[in-house]
């Protein structure tokens, strides 16, 4: 008996010291691992369970591994997978099934679009589109009702602003709200835009709900829906993982069902929307739950302190250069944020706070400070989602608070135009300043905010480097001192994001140990021209040493 235990023993210790054996070879490419221990490679070997075993050169690894199946990347340059730290994936999925005012230019275009879909809908359903923005428009001024209600007269039409921080519906929605909106009141948290007494038809953050509780919810079979059409799309775009920003336990529930049934490709990192059932759910599990298939799961809470500055809701700390006397919207009240933040900080819960203006940015900042107070030292990775506007003396405290930024740069791109009008010159200095976080040391984590912008990650990526539009203006760059290098702007996408998910030890790199999750792209975002950076594409994506999506056109890394 003792002899065979020795000789078990014996076998397993030899069995332990043999090498892992690589199910697949990815060969002939030109890697970023986004490791500063191994900058580059040519080859990544990784075993059935969706771990690298090596990374490193072709030849040393077609030896090691000769029974390995290989993967050609023809040339290719390979990535980590991108992460983006702040996307809506709902939201995503819902522009396929609503109409698409993202582009429009005009009232009369958006008209058009409408009419167009509405000739495709019931009778009775409602008219719900996105991505409307007056800063487009000649005049620049918010549209009314009376815009909408000589089309539609009887129909319903809700619309929400490009940013989500506003919506624009008719006056057959308006008789539909839960509450009547004419008078002199506003509600907690929000603006209804009137004429008069009168309201016009533009309701402003925490106003919004007054109509869109009276739109019929999402089916579970639509919510499935759109969540599969997000999917398709980020994984399209090169996208291995996203950070969430507000989920309702109804839609996590869904999630869990997909997650169980193997349908999520991707690895989301949800967020819990504010101080309801969610986070009440994510306290009684701990504060962290995860699948076991490492696709999905929830630990941090999304609160929101302002609005948005394209609706004039940012919460400044002076007034609006063009609106004096308006310093904009509380969207949580300073008491209820400061219940919820204690209530997830004592259930082990991350906090991201929504923050645009430097009066919300601040306020988050002060509150942040209270309840951690000595835990600011800890490991906590409490996020400010946005740091949009921040005054120059508040960005040494996100280091200070262990903070992380997570910035979304094609913001930069898609303001600029009108950015200066709405803060003065001043408060510029401290407006999506990626290089002076940088410089105090303070983690970014970079991300869209789709669908408020574009899921493709290489415009944030071509934004951050250049800050100009996609025809190269302004030359040089708007505020180009903010300007960031090629490879912070990959790691914000990657490695940031990574740590701001705690996910640093699985993802955001390649090397030894950590998932394979990778992109095959048809440029080198580290050589090509800038300009191209945006138009680069992905080849295929990979999960787990799985590909995910594969471009039609393409032959390479299969």
């Amino acid at each position: 008996m003792r002899w065979s235990l020795r000789c078990s023993s014996v076998a397993l210790l030899a069995l332990a010291v043999l090498p892992l054996q690589a199910a697949t070879l990815l060969v002939n490419a030109h890697i970023h691992t986004m490791d500063p221990a191994q900058p580059e490679a040519t080859a990544l070997a990784w075993g059935n369970d969706g771990r690298l075993l090596a990374v490193g050169d072709a030849t040393d690894l077609q030896t090691r591994y000769p029974d390995a199946a290989k993967v050609d990347a023809k040339g290719s340059t390979v990535i980590p997978g991108l992460i983006d730290a702040h996307g809506h994936m709902l939201g995503l999925g819902m522009t396929h099934i609503q109409v698409d005012l993202v582009g429009t230019r005009s009232k009369a275009e958006i008209l058009d679009r409408l009419k167009a879909f509405a000739a495709k809908l019931p009778k009775d359903a409602w008219l719900v589109g996105r991505g409307w923005d007056q800063n487009h428009w000649a005049g620049k001024q918010f549209p009314t009702a009376a815009d909408l209600d000589g089309l539609f007269p009887d129909r319903p039409v809700y619309l929400e602003r490009i940013d989500g921080h506003a919506v624009w519906v008719n006056s057959a929605a308006m008789k539909r709200a839960t509450k009547a909106l004419d008078g002199d009141w506003q509600p907690e948290g929000g603006r209804i835009v009137r004429a008069g007494q009168k309201a016009s038809g533009v309701l402003v953050d925490g106003a919004q709900h007054l109509v869109g509780d009276a739109m019929p919810p999402l089916t579970h079979a639509q919510t499935r829906d759109a969540y599969k059409a997000a999917f398709a799309d980020a994984v399209a775009a090169g996208l291995t993982g996203v950070h969430d920003p507000g989920v309702s336990l109804d839609d996590f529930k869904v999630l869990q069902e997909m997650a169980a049934a193997h349908e999520i490709p991707l690895r989301l990192y949800e967020m819990a929307d504010g101080n309801h059932a969610a986070l009440d759910w994510l306290c009684a599990q701990g504060g962290h739950w995860a699948d076991a298939g490492g696709r999905l799961q929830m630990r941090t809470v999304k609160l929101y302190m302002d609005g948005a500055l394209g609706s004039r809701g940012a919460a400044l700390l002076a007034d609006y250069n063009d609106d004096h006397g308006n310093r904009g919207i509380l969207v949580t009240s300073p008491d209820a944020y400061r219940t919820a933040v204690d209530k997830a900080h004592r259930c082990h819960v991350q906090v991201a706070t929504h923050a645009i203006g430097d009066r919300g940015n601040r306020m988050v900042l002060d509150t942040y400070q209270a309840v951690l107070g000595d835990d600011a030292k800890s490991d906590h990775r409490w996020r400010v989602e946005h740091a949009q506007i921040v005054a120059l003396d508040d960005i040494p405290r996100f280091a200070q608070l262990r903070l992380i930024a997570s910035m979304q740069p094609t913001h930069a791109t898609s303001d600029m135009p009108w950015a200066e009008q709405r803060l003065g010159a001043e408060r510029l200095k401290g407006a999506y300043a990626w290089q002076r976080f940088i410089h105090d040391n303070v983690p970014l984590a970079f991300g869209s905010d789709f669908p408020v912008e574009h899921v493709n990650p290489m415009l944030g990526i071509y934004a951050a480097v250049t800050r100009q539009d996609l025809n190269g203006h302004p030359p040089g760059g708007w505020l180009p001192d903010q300007r960031v290098s090629r490879l912070e702007a990959l790691a914000g996408f990657t490695r940031g994001a990574a740590y701001a998910g705690f996910m640093e030890n699985d993802v955001g790199m390649l090397k030894p140990g950590m998932r394979a999750d990778f992109v095959v792209l048809d440029g080198d975002p580290l050589k090509v021209a800038p300009r191209q950076i945006a138009d680069l594409k992905p080849m295929s994506t990979w999960v787990d040493g799985k590909v995910v999506y594969k471009a039609e056109t393409t032959n390479a890394a299969q």
